[in-house]
């Protein structure tokens, strides 16, 4: 489990865990590292990449082990729990939910404002096996809510920049489209066999006097917070469609590429 930094596996016999990310209320934040905020995690981008090839290659040896055994190894699985916390605290950070750099570490200081806690368990063999055809949809709901948010990003920044804090409503789509990206990966990564959901929060699962951890568990939209997580979306889908049309008009302009799919259909 990760919880305030700490991981450890629990109980077998425990029930399906949805992975939780904790945000504090949004602040105010500093100008300057907005300014310069995706500069500043430059370094932070390489070790991710670095840490990626190896959270790949310790998943195809988690996977092997999971399809006959049913759970992760323990090494295997407080490696790939890590990595997702890394992960999540970079992206807070660079999608300007936390004015907080992360850490160069896997395991969160306990002081850290971005927590994720994780609970790896027994895990379904088939569901294993077809993992890679299982995760689809929820890839391609992740991809389409994650490019619309880069497509407006430069906006956001914008307002961040001018106002010196991240807008509720836009705290709340934000937290949403990164909270889904990490259950997402913990799926992948066979951390947790509860299939990414609640993309749109957590308002009709829990009521209003349910306890409140973080700005994020629960984590409740308002009108205007599912406006942009929709507004999010529609723009993944026009940038995808943008960049179908852009591949195909660059593909029929080039005399290389049409001899390629030329050649690529003789060989079929």
């Amino acid at each position: 489990m990760v919880a305030a930094g700490v991981w450890s596996v629990p109980d077998p016999g425990q029930a399906e865990w949805l992975p939780v990310l904790d945000i504090p209320e949004p602040a105010p934040q500093r100008r300057l590292t907005v300014l310069l905020r995706w500069l500043l995690l430059l370094p932070q981008f390489v070790v991710l990449w670095v840490l990626s090839i190896v959270a790949t290659l310790a998943a195809i040896v988690g996977w092997f082990a999971a399809l006959f055994t049913g759970r992760l190894p323990e090494p295997v699985a407080g490696f790939l729990a890590g990595y997702v916390g890394y992960q999540a605290r970079v992206a807070a950070s660079a999608m300007l939910l936390v004015d907080r750099y992360p850490p160069f570490s896997l395991a969160a200081p306990a002081g850290h404002p971005v927590q994720i806690e994780l609970r790896p368990g027994r895990l379904n063999r088939l569901a294993v096996l077809f993992r890679l055809i299982l995760m689809f949809p929820a890839v391609i709901i992740e991809s389409l809510v994650s490019s619309g948010w880069f497509a407006l990003s430069f906006l956001i920044w914008l307002v961040v920049l001018i106002t010196g804090r991240l807008p509720r409503p836009l705290f709340e789509a934000t937290a949403a489209t990164l909270r889904y990206s990490v259950r997402l990966n913990s799926y992948v990564l066979m951390l947790t066999s509860a299939y990414p959901k609640h993309l749109f929060g957590d308002a009709a699962l829990y009521p209003a006097t349910e306890q409140v951890y973080s700005a994020t568990r629960p984590l409740r939209l308002s009108g205007w917070g599912t406006a942009f997580l929709v507004l999010f979306l529609l723009a993944g889908i026009g940038s995808d469609i943008a960049s179908s049309f852009g591949t195909t008009s660059g593909d029929s302009s080039n005399p290389a590429v049409r001899t390629a799919h030329v050649t690529g259909h003789r060989a079929r």
